[in-house]
Formats: structure tokens, C-alpha cells, sequence
């Protein structure tokens, strides 16, 4: 990838730039599915993060999980979760404007006073599409969503995943480009659009 491709990828809708990875192991916790679908989420997530050379943690001294994943059929059930409009600060609103634009995904992260990432909610409301997708492709693509702040508009016109004979992979210069940003040579975060030359010379 070229640095402006990677500059494109953390570029935000108000063309600002954000490349922030985590700052703590990972804790995940998904509702919604069955014990089948859960081992396939956590999995998903477990290969990335040792693909990325972070570490996963049985709890967050903080948070207890502070990567929560939910699988929903619709947006109005959000707002019934207890305390979730605690940690998603306008949460109605917010479900009823992914209703009307008949989203059926959305990724809120929140960060520590550092700006890498301290926490992470996915929300995917299993529409046609969604519920097409076999639930590893599917786990992975959001498992690489959550690793970095990717841009509002980072995978919109192609999936983070390739397909590999029978097997569905992270697309090569993605995995790269994942495992780059969590040198420990790199910063955590950075605002700074040259910060993608810098991620470009590492992904060799």
C-alpha cells in the first residue's frame, strides 16, 4: 500500500486524521449469540490480536470487558439494554439515526487520556446481508475493524477479508498494515497524516 492509500484508511469525515491502536489488552464480551457463534467471535478476535503481537486479559481493571460486541435484529432494542446509554452517551437518538439510514452496522471507540484506545463498542444488527455472511467471515472482518480507528469510510468499498482457496483471510496489506501499527517503536496514537509513511515502511 502506498502512504496515501494507508492515509486514506484513518482519515476521518471531517478529513482529520486518527491513527490510534489499543492501549491495554484486550477484554471481549459478545451478546447475542449462541455458544457456537461466541467461540467463533472470541476466536476471530484472539487471532487478531496475536497477529498484531497485542495481548488479550481475563478482565479490565477498569471496565471488567472493554470490547463489547452486540448482535441485535433491530435498532430499537439498543436503548433497552440497562446502562448501555451510560456508556454510549446519546444512545436514542444515535439508534434512531442508524434506523433511518438503514445501517446495519456501527463501531464507537473511546479513548484514555493518552488517545490510544481504552474501549470499543460494535453493534451489528443481523440484517439480510449480515445474516448471509458465515459467522467466522463475519467475526473476523469485525475482529480487524477493532483493532485500529479506522476512517468512517476505510472499508467501504472493499472488505478488510480475501478468500483463500476455502479459506477467508484478512487481505494481505490489511494484516500488514495491522501488525505495523502496534510496533512498540510507533506511538499509540497519532494525528499526524505522516504518520502513514511511517506505517508504510514497516509493512516490508
Amino acid at each position: 500500500m502506498t502512504p496515501t492509500e494507508i492515509e486514506a484508511l484513518f482519515t476521518r469525515a471531517d478529513g482529520s486524521f486518527l491513527c490510534a491502536r489499543w492501549g491495554r489488552p484486550i477484554v471481549p464480551v459478545v451478546f447475542g449469540v449462541e455458544e457456537a457463534t461466541l467461540a467463533t467471535v472470541k476466536g476471530a478476535i484472539e487471532a487478531v490480536v496475536a497477529h498484531a503481537g497485542h495481548r488479550m486479559a481475563e478482565t479490565d481493571p477498569e471496565l471488567g470487558a472493554n470490547l463489547m460486541v452486540f448482535f441485535f435484529r433491530d435498532w430499537s432494542e439498543l436503548p433497552q439494554v440497562p446502562n448501555l446509554d451510560r456508556m454510549i452517551p446519546g444512545l436514542g437518538p444515535l439508534c434512531e439515526r442508524l434506523k433511518a439510514a438503514g445501517a446495519n452496522q456501527y463501531r464507537a471507540f473511546r479513548y484514555d487520556p493518552a488517545g490510544a484506545i481504552r474501549a470499543a463498542f460494535v453493534f451489528l444488527r443481523m440484517d439480510a446481508h449480515l445474516s448471509a455472511l458465515p459467522a467466522a467471515d463475519l467475526a473476523l472482518a469485525q475482529a480487524a475493524q477493532a483493532m485500529l480507528s479506522w476512517g468512517e469510510g476505510a472499508f467501504a468499498a472493499a472488505s478488510p477479508l480475501a478468500r483463500d482457496g476455502d479459506r477467508v483471510l484478512l487481505r494481505p496489506e490489511i494484516a500488514a498494515l495491522i501488525r505495523a501499527a502496534y510496533d512498540p517503536v510507533l506511538p499509540p496514537v497519532s494525528q499526524d497524516p505522516s504518520h502513514a509513511l511511517r506505517l508504510a515502511a514497516r509493512m516490508g
